[in-house]
């Protein structure tokens, strides 16, 4: 009897164990379908333009709200990625910081594939960093798709008092070649956050329209007219007098 009884205690204690491990699994593939739905885009982004004008920096400050010094120059590629809500929507941001050296430059270009977006970083203090600017544009060109997201960055804003490049020098390349443009400062955070986000609200908005096209294309495909939208068709690209520190 006694052993009956341990019997069927045991095959009680074996059901509960595998109910439990059912749970745990069942609500672990919830947690991991949870985060799946969260994230639902992942979005390659690219940092370009010549060394030390602090392009690590900014992405470390948006990444980690952090700014090293003593910074040395990137070797290669190195990324980091970092989540942000859009319109209820988990983004996740691939910021992919490149080597602004010329010995480097072969290394990088591959990198440049798949990236959705640009932020082309000059030091304000430097000419010379904001003259390459239209190489670095067309290096850009060369590797990437022509819908890329572009924003023209005067970092170190900071540095008012030993600036070499106006305002309005910086806003007046960005009206030429159709892009995005803001000042600063990776030291004091100025403005940080909103280039990076300005970034990836403009990829997403790329995104979203693409994704409109084409469901309005499988539409008229549908109805059996003659006339088609081209799928992923994308509209002007519409320019922003963003705020620059010190102005």
């Amino acid at each position: 009897m006694r052993s009956l009884c341990l019997l069927v205690y045991t095959l009680a204690s074996i059901k509960q164990a595998t109910t439990t491990i059912l749970a745990t699994t069942m609500g672990g593939q919830e947690e991991e379908e949870e985060e799946e739905e969260e994230e639902e885009y992942l979005f390659k982004i690219v940092l370009i333009g010549d060394s030390a004008v602090g392009k690590s920096n900014l992405l470390s400050r948006f990444a980690r709200n952090e700014f090293d010094n003593n910074s040395k120059a990137t070797i290669g590629v190195e990324f980091q990625t970092q989540v942000v809500e859009i319109d209820g929507k988990q983004v996740k941001a691939q910021i992919w910081d490149t080597a602004g050296q010329e010995r480097f430059r072969a290394v990088t270009s591959a990198y440049y594939r798949g990236a959705l977006g640009a932020l082309l970083v000059y030091d304000i203090t430097r000419r010379s960093s904001f003259d390459s600017i239209q190489r670095w544009l067309q290096e850009l060109s060369t590797h990437c798709d022509i819908s890329v997201a572009r924003m023209l960055v005067g970092n170190k804003c900071d540095l008012e008092n030993i600036r070499d490049v106006s305002v309005k020098d910086g806003k007046c390349l960005a009206e030429e070649e159709r892009l995005f443009f803001i000042e600063t400062s990776a030291l004091d955070s100025t403005n940080v956050q909103t280039a990076f986000e300005i970034v990836i609200r403009e990829i997403y908005s790329n995104m979203s329209r693409k994704l409109i096209n084409s469901d309005a294309c499988k539409a008229e495909l549908s109805a059996n007219r003659v006339t088609l939208v081209k799928n992923g068709s994308n509209p002007k690209e519409t320019m922003f007098n963003l705020p620059c520190c010190g102005t």
